[in-house]
């Protein structure tokens, strides 16, 4: 049923359903306890991108840190942190078997022994040089600074693996997401 209003504002009547963007002033804002519904929010975005000089090998058939490594502080214990990295990956000789996971500070978010991924050459294959990228949403569960690390090993034949080689460049963004 359509309500009356009278003043200076020239609306004779306002409908359920019927007010647009153009009715809106570019001001106004919606208090968020009158939003209905449950959703994330953006509570903030940490990043950072190497120089390109960021080289990282090791011959290790345990998980060992690389330089690749963030930190952020969310603001409460029941927010999300998206996680998003890109770099690149070598296992410089053929047979050897680079696996890699992802650290929240001493702890492996990934599978314990092969982590979240492998990169593999297959004897007289040569070496494989690869794109490396981790999307992962985790629960941190604390207001603590807290570290994410990419960790890397060498599960095949005796050598280096690399991330990354030679001097590419890698990216990583933290997000946290609000309740």
């Amino acid at each position: 049923m359509p309500t009356l209003i009278s003043g200076s504002t020239g609306v004779n009547k306002i409908t359920d359903g019927t007010i647009v963007n153009a009715d809106i002033n570019a001001s106004a804002a919606i208090a968020g306890s009158k939003i209905s519904g449950s959703f994330g929010k953006v509570l903030q975005v940490v990043t950072y991108t190497n120089s390109g000089n960021d080289y990282f090998g090791t011959s290790s058939s345990s998980f060992v840190a690389t330089n690749l490594t963030l930190s952020i502080t969310p603001s409460a214990t029941s927010s999300k942190v998206l996680v998003l990295l890109s770099t690149a990956a070598s296992n410089e000789s053929a047979g050897r078997r680079l696996c890699y996971t992802l650290y929240r500070g001493s702890t492996n978010l990934g599978q314990s022994s092969d982590g979240m991924g492998l990169i593999l050459s297959q004897a007289g294959s040569g070496y494989i040089r690869t794109p490396l990228a981790i999307s992962m949403l985790d629960s941190p569960s604390t207001t603590s600074s807290t570290s994410y690390t990419l960790y890397i090993k060498n599960e095949g034949s005796s050598g280096t693996v690399e991330c990354p080689p030679t001097t590419m460049k890698q990216h990583m963004t933290l997000i946290e997401i609000g309740a």
